[in-house]
């Protein structure tokens, strides 16, 4: 193992973590590129290779995060660079890209129960209790602060009631979505990443071109009518499943924008404008999942028709 290597990895992800604790605003963001560093070096080393900068790199951070007052860094540095790790063996398993952020996303939720598993033992808790803990706590203190800058009692009373309502019930499924954005973010970025270091890139289906499996559509189904019909649990289990395979769709539909961007080669400006429309305009995002929903039928790209001749 080079030295430039170990300084690579363990600079690049003290870089990115630290940014993302000190940068107002788009420093949450620098954080999800966290993976990236152990993506590239442990495709380029192999897996003991990674594990080893993984070890370095978060003792290294450890000790910086230690000495700054910054302890929350080192569990993000040991979470993300596994999931850098895991990516890693994903890419080499030559799996279409769904499989790829599916089988990647179910391994970050896994490692953060199991941490959330460990840590709850010694509480006498288990991790969804430990994690239901945490949200109250941070949704008392925000309470607080706003009651502290002389907010109406009556909007603090509705501000604690939604977020109880938004803890308790779809917190889930955004846990799950943000943690299937951040592998989906990964994935993309690593693309240009290998190749500036010269490394093979799986070669997945154009992402204009990717589309859901059809079976999916009975997820929604089931999800829609037990939300509706059927009470308690089950009802708060269908809203996050719903919510979860919606915004899967609202990648099928962002997939069939990016189709005809490219097909008719529009200038970048006009790309751009089209992302920022999507971005500050929430009811596109909608129209975009209901496309995405109903393109297994229309088939508005005529991908089937291509499959068919």
């Amino acid at each position: 193992m080079k030295m430039t290597d170990v300084l690579g990895c363990v600079g690049l992800a003290a870089f990115i973590l630290f940014a993302s604790a000190l940068i107002p605003l788009f420093g949450p963001f620098f954080c999800l590129l966290t993976p990236l560093p152990f993506l590239f070096y442990s495709t380029k080393l192999g897996l003991q290779g990674g594990i080893k900068l993984a070890v370095l790199a978060i003792l290294g951070i450890g000790l910086i995060a230690k000495l700054a007052g910054q302890p929350q860094i080192i569990l993000f540095g040991f979470e993300l660079s596994a999931l850098g790790l895991a990516l890693s063996e994903l890419f080499k398993r030559r799996l279409g890209v769904g499989q790829t952020i599916l089988f990647a996303t179910l391994f970050m939720i896994l490692l953060s129960l199991g941490y959330l598993f460990i840590l709850g033992l010694s509480k006498g808790m288990g991790p969804f209790e430990m994690m239901l803990d945490y949200l109250h706590g941070h949704l008392k203190a925000t309470i607080e602060t706003y009651e502290t800058m002389g907010m109406p009692q009556e909007n603090v009373a509705e501000l604690e009631k939604y977020g109880k309502a938004f803890i308790d019930t779809v917190y889930p499924s955004l846990m799950i979505v943000g943690v299937g954005f951040a592998v989906w973010l990964n994935v993309i970025m690593a693309r240009p990443v290998f190749r500036m270091g010269n490394l093979r890139y799986p070669e997945f289906i154009p992402m204009d071109r990717w589309q859901t499996p059809e079976g999916m559509i009975w997820g929604v189904i089931v999800s829609g009518f037990a939300l509706f019909l059927l009470p308690g649990v089950i009802q708060s289990l269908a809203a996050n499943v719903l919510i979860v395979l919606m915004v899967i769709y609202l990648f099928h539909g962002l997939s069939i924008i990016l189709f005809f961007l490219n097909k008719y080669r529009l200038p970048s400006w006009i790309k751009i404008g089209v992302y920022f429309l999507i971005v500050v305009q929430q009811v596109f995002l909608l129209l975009l999942a209901i496309a995405g929903l109903f393109d297994q039928w229309v088939d508005f790209r005529k991908l089937r028709r291509e499959s068919e001749s």
